[in-house]
């Protein structure tokens, strides 16, 4: 029998209680300040979820592109992170290749610009405002709302705001004054943050690969050099399309990392000549300069970060929450509070505190070991102290497979999915860490089994 033919269930009959009914989901809008990384994943999970949202983006224009197709598309799979000295002399490499068994996927590598473009080509055109600079974000008790200012005079409102702006959030900021006024912010969100390296990224243009002939490789190339005479570390990775990624960190002291974060802000293009001057002659195993590699790149692909280190306890307070900054953390944030919005049982307060509640008790010790342990890779990788030396050293000739083996299964363990959608087949070896199932979701599926209605 053809299933439009086939006899749908009444909601009248369905509601006086001979066949099951689930009552719809909350009517919620969602206001993301932050059009990054987290931002949009978000906002497409909250599309999928059938949510209201607006994305505001400060920028007025973003840098130029199943999810899973398109990323294979911008990736190489890369096996080992190789590490030299300045003079090109091998200290020793990292083997990445046995977490692809372990995780079931290989490990690749590919430009971040593209990924956001996957990512935004996802979003509904009318969902994303640009050149929406937001000023002052507040919670209107009266309304039931929160309301964002920006600087073109435009206010928007919504039940729910969701901070995605990065570290030097201005939602964040809006927040944590009013908490301070309180007196209820923790004195260890008063603090600055601790910003070790400041670095300089970009990517080429496609390079002819029959003179570079490790752009023929299936695999990346990735290496890493790290200044002995200088206060710099560089690396570069080849990606699809005969192109380089490279990036270069300079170690920073508290005094200068103070005199940086007062001069610009993060993803800045401006400011980067100096930088740029000086490593001008610095040598790679690509066989190419420094310098080469940043001449074949366009000059809006050159973009300046600061690497931060600081953990924030206050992530939400009424109706704000805060999503974090950077790539997997901040997408894997995106994640589960997509799932607790989708099982919120109503659009008041209690319920909304409630769901940021057990959205920070899912992630918030899963992202206490993520940022300790990206610490010491940043030290292994980029630092240049005797301490981080000797820690560089340890790692690449003391630490054994096994040890290696059981990290890698540990962070394999924690994948977090969106539980409103079907469950991916597992892959790979590793045993993974249980998850808060959606009680929302498991009664939809129940429903539906029966027969019966969800209301949309």
């Amino acid at each position: 029998m053809d299933s439009s033919s086939e006899q749908q269930p009444d909601p009248a009959e369905a509601m006086s209680g001979t066949q099951p009914y689930l009552q719809p989901r909350p009517a919620i809008e969602v206001v993301i300040v932050g059009g990054g990384l987290a931002g949009l994943l978000l906002g497409i999970l909250l599309h999928k979820a059938g949510t209201s949202f607006t994305i505001l983006e400060r920028a007025s224009s973003i840098k130029p592109l199943d999810l899973i197709e398109d990323l294979q598309r911008i990736s190489k799979p890369i096996l080992t992170t190789n590490m030299y000295r300045e003079d090109m002399k091998k200290l020793g490499a990292f083997e990445v290749k046995e977490s692809t068994e372990i995780n079931g996927f290989d490990t690749v590598v590919f430009p971040r610009p593209e990924f956001y473009d996957i990512l935004l080509s996802r979003i509904p055109s009318d969902k994303i405002l640009f050149g929406k600079k937001v000023l002052e974000s507040r919670e209107v008790i009266r309304d039931n709302k929160v309301e964002i200012t920006c600087a073109d005079g435009s206010k928007y409102q919504g039940d729910v705001l969701v901070g995605a702006d990065g570290a030097y959030s201005s939602v964040r900021q809006c927040l944590y004054n009013q908490l301070d006024i309180e007196s209820v912010l923790p004195a260890s969100d008063k603090r600055d943050l601790n910003c070790g390296f400041v670095t300089v990224v970009g990517i080429t243009d496609p390079l002819d690969p029959e003179n570079y002939l490790t752009l023929k490789d299936e695999y990346s190339f990735f290496s890493q050099v790290i200044g002995d005479s200088k206060p710099y570390s560089w690396s570069t990775f080849t990606v699809a399309n005969n192109r380089v990624c490279w990036n270069i960190q300079l170690q920073l002291d508290s005094a200068k990392s103070k005199k940086e974060l007062s001069q610009t802000s993060e993803w800045d293009t401006d400011n980067n000549d100096a930088m740029i001057k000086e490593v001008n002659d610095f040598r790679t195993p690509l066989g190419l300069s420094m310098g080469e590699l940043i001449r074949a790149t366009p000059r809006d692909r050159i973009s300046r970060i600061f690497l931060e280190e600081k953990l924030f306890d206050t992530w939400h307070h009424g109706r704000v929450v805060l999503i974090g900054d950077g790539a997997v953390n901040a997408m894997q944030d995106a994640a589960i509070l997509a799932n607790c919005l989708y099982d919120l049982e109503s659009r008041r307060r209690k319920d909304i505190i409630a769901a940021f509640q057990d959205y920070k008790e899912q992630r918030y010790k899963h992202v206490k070991h993520h940022f300790d342990s990206s610490a010491v890779q940043g030290r292994i990788l980029f630092g240049q102290t005797m301490v981080d030396k000797a820690i560089r050293y340890a790692a690449l000739h003391w630490v054994s497979d096994s040890m290696q083996k059981k990290n890698v299964e540990k962070t394999s363990a924690y994948r977090p999915l969106v539980t409103y959608l079907p469950a991916p087949p597992k892959r790979g070896t590793a045993e993974i860490l249980p998850q808060n199932p959606s009680t929302r979701y498991q009664a939809e599926l129940s429903v539906r089994a029966a027969g019966g209605i969800v209301a949309e």
